[in-house]
């Protein structure tokens, strides 16, 4: 038998020109706060789990713990306050439950939500949820909770990553009806994959946070201390920059696979890639997510691991900060992406195991034109002459091009700690500086880089983004004027006639 599983996800390169703005709460909540909020909740949720005590399990089937490392910590259990990839996937599938869910052929499927029907006009939609399916302290999941998100995540507080998503939604309440206990109503104008939404909104308690401000979320107890949820595994604790550990559910509905097989699912974060390599290795994780390229080349050679090759539906790009005068200038910013050779990246960091995308649409969209892939081809001689058009040159020859006023073009490109994207950093260093642009490295831990891209203040010039797209592509929270605010407007694009492009063509 193999000793460990290694899982092994492909990334789509993408390098687009950017703008920049702002987004987040920042309030600190006390360890008090989170003392008179935890112990109480998570008092009665181990109340709740004992009356399962004296259930047995098949010991053939049920039992063991599973240990996952990546290099990106989760940041919450809240769809409105944690938006990170690694975040989402726990509150969607681990901590919390989404309405419905995709089968094994990509169709909606019965979760939360035990059925639903559309009205003729495709204005209603109405979700009758399971009377079964019980938050981790004895409550039961409601309609009331399923409003209660809604309203969490449409909250201009709110730092849900893609408020886009319920632009086509009425107004205010007018939006949300609660039908009966496990009844809810939305209206809406028609639009496509409506379906899709709910499948990636996790559902929050409402006795439990009906009461926070829903700018508070973020740094509330609820996500990081202590969050009780209603999904297959339910929290026991946390070591913060560590580890998150998870026990079965018992409660889960049988219909829906009833209680997990695995006793314990523990969640660690080891933010150096060599480090997280050796730890599966020698039997500290069973399975290391997102492993390097290179390094799968490695494990494949260990007959104790395997390693699984999945298509991964997400894209890397640089946002360029607009916000900042060196970037402003469009021109610019298209200069800094023809001296990328970024087909060199992909041969040479990814191995060949990514796309060059020049939009937002990864390959495995139904939408997705291959033909676009040279549209911004590495061309760094007309990247040397937007620059001098843009009033960029080297007048005193020392290798860095100056503004009129003497500035010189030098770029601070953040990121999160990653070997691959330190090479991929340095690699554009070496790629720009030949077009005369400095570029400055600077590695961050994943909180404080997180927080920094989308702080209000938009503190930044460049940064490395890693954005995972849906089966519902919609641009709008990435660059329409009207969220130019919000979290995800990493680079503030405020223009009329791309506005105009994705209030008409939502995918």
């Amino acid at each position: 038998m193999k000793r460990s599983t290694s899982s092994l996800f492909l990334f789509m390169l993408l390098s687009l020109s950017m703008v920049g703005c702002s987004g987040d709460s920042g309030q600190e909540t006390g360890a008090s706060v989170a003392d008179q909020f935890c112990g109480p909740a998570l008092a009665r949720v181990d109340s709740f789990m004992a009356t399962f005590a004296d259930r047995e399990w098949d010991e053939e089937r049920y039992g063991g713990m599973a240990v996952v490392g990546t290099v990106a910590d989760l940041r919450g259990m809240v769809p409105a306050a944690a938006y990170d990839v690694g975040s989402s996937q726990h509150q969607q599938y681990v901590n919390l439950m989404t309405l419905v869910e995709f089968d094994e052929d990509l169709q909606p499927s019965p979760y939360l939500a035990r059925s639903w029907e559309f009205s003729e006009d495709l204005t209603e939609l109405t979700f009758h949820l399971r009377d079964d399916v019980y938050w981790h302290d004895g409550q039961l999941t409601t309609a009331e909770d399923v409003a209660f998100t809604y309203r969490t995540v449409i909250d201009p507080e709110s730092f849900f990553f893609n408020p886009g998503w319920f632009q086509p939604y009425l107004a205010g309440d007018e939006a949300v009806e609660v039908v009966d206990e496990f009844t809810v109503k939305f209206r809406f104008q028609p639009h496509a994959d409506v379906l899709e939404t709910w499948r990636s909104v996790a559902i929050i308690p409402e006795h439990l946070l009906g009461a926070v401000p829903t700018g508070e979320l973020a740094t509330h107890p609820f996500s990081a201390a202590c969050p009780v949820g209603n999904g297959p595994f339910r929290f026991v604790s946390r070591s913060p920059g560590e580890s998150w550990t998870f026990e079965a559910n018992p409660a889960f509905p049988e219909e829906l696979g009833g209680r997990p097989y695995l006793d314990r699912y523990v969640y660690r974060y080891v933010p150096d890639n060599t480090t997280l390599l050796a730890e599966l290795l020698t039997g500290g994780v069973d399975v290391y997510v997102q492993m390097l390229p290179n390094q799968a080349q490695t494990a494949r050679e260990n007959p104790d691991l395997e390693v699984w090759s999945l298509p991964y539906p997400a894209i890397f790009f640089i946002a360029w900060n607009s916000r900042v005068p060196e970037l402003s200038d469009p021109r610019v910013r298209r200069a800094l992406t023809l001296g990328m050779n970024r087909r060199q990246l992909i041969e040479g960091v990814q191995l060949g195991g990514a796309t060059l995308l020049n939009g937002t649409l990864p390959p495995v969209h139904w939408a997705f034109d291959p033909s676009l892939g040279d549209s911004l081809p590495y061309d760094p001689e007309q990247a040397r002459s937007l620059l001098d058009e843009a009033g960029w040159t080297d007048g005193d020859g020392d290798g860095v091009r100056e503004n009129a006023d003497g500035d010189p073009l030098e770029i601070d490109l953040v990121f999160n700690q990653n070997d691959e994207r330190v090479q991929v950093a340095e690699i554009l260093r070496v790629q720009l500086q030949a077009i005369s642009v400095e570029v400055r490295p600077m590695v961050m831990e994943f909180g404080a880089y997180a927080t920094l891209i989308q702080s209000p203040e938009r503190d930044f010039e460049a940064a490395f983004v890693t954005f995972e797209t849906g089966f519902r592509i919609d641009d709008r929270d990435l660059f329409h004027s009207e969220g130019v605010d919000g979290p995800s407007a990493f680079s503030g694009t405020m223009d009329p006639e791309i506005d105009r492009y994705l209030d008409t063509l939502q995918l």
